[in-house]
């Protein structure tokens, strides 16, 4: 299918050159081709969701876009370094400006959440030279409402307010780029419409430019500015979220009808 190009977000500074890049992507597991030429491009203060179905290779391509997984052929710009060239040292500053929300929050359970976002800030104190530990730790707690929490553990936290304690981590390193895996699934309607909301402040006001893998056409809806559905091992749709409901394309089309019928159910 050919994809429709759309105009993308400038960011507050006014660059247009592409934070993320990627370039004909494959990946292999054995005979099992998951990525077969998948391109992609992130640009400064966007908000781009990539939709698939289970097994089409969306977390395969976030781990390749980290390098927690090697990639067989294809390039991958982030911040215009080539990832899989990247030694050990240029690797972990790259990893410095790219935030990751995990599906499960991924909080240290032994921690308290004072200890939970100190962590980060103790393994990169380069970002932090001159500023004081506990004033960024109170400053993203309260850009996620949670200042009250500082020292509650994770077990008394409800699933909500670990996912804000979790982007709160994310974000006391500012880094330029955010990639959020599932970042509303096991939340009920409230919660997640919060947490949705939460993400588009944080790119309104850190100028940050995210990717989202979602299965939540509704939180899909409301936080791109651009979509792309992830089928058959290759970006097969881009568009905004109007543009691809109006699709006619059959395999564009059941992703939305998939939605409709759980609406309708």
């Amino acid at each position: 299918m050919n994809t429709k190009e759309t105009k993308h977000i400038e960011s507050n500074s006014g660059s247009t050159e592409p934070l993320i890049e990627i370039r004909r992507l494959k990946k292999s597991f054995g005979i099992n081709e998951v990525l077969k030429g998948f391109n992609l491009k992130l640009f400064p203060g966007e908000n781009v969701v990539i939709l698939g179905k289970s097994g089409s290779g969306k977390s395969v391509l976030i781990k390749c876009l980290v390098r927690l997984m090697q990639v067989d052929d294809g390039e991958i710009l982030v911040l215009g370094q080539h990832i899989p060239n990247l030694d050990q040292k240029e690797l972990d500053h790259i990893r410095t400006e790219v935030g990751f929300l995990f599906q499960g929050s991924a909080l240290y359970d032994s921690m308290t959440v004072r200890e939970n976002l100190r962590f980060p800030l103790r393994r990169h104190p380069e970002r932090i030279l001159g500023e004081n530990e506990e004033v960024l730790i109170l400053e993203a707690l309260r850009n996620v409402g949670l200042e009250h929490a500082i020292d509650f553990m994770p077990v008394e936290l409800s699933g909500g307010m670990k996912r804000r304690v979790a982007l709160a981590r994310t974000l006391i390193l500012k880094p330029k780029i955010i990639l959020y895996d599932e970042p509303t699934t096991g939340l009920d309607p409230i919660t997640a419409n919060e947490i949705i909301q939460l993400m588009l402040k944080i790119q309104q006001e850190f100028d940050t430019a995210s990717l989202i893998i979602t299965h939540d056409m509704d939180c899909a809806r409301v936080i791109s500015n651009r979509m792309i559905i992830l089928q058959d091992g290759i970006n097969y749709a881009e568009g905004t979220y109007t543009e691809l409901s109006k699709s006619k394309d059959p395999k564009v089309r059941a992703f939305f009808k998939e939605v409709q019928g759980r609406k309708n159910g």
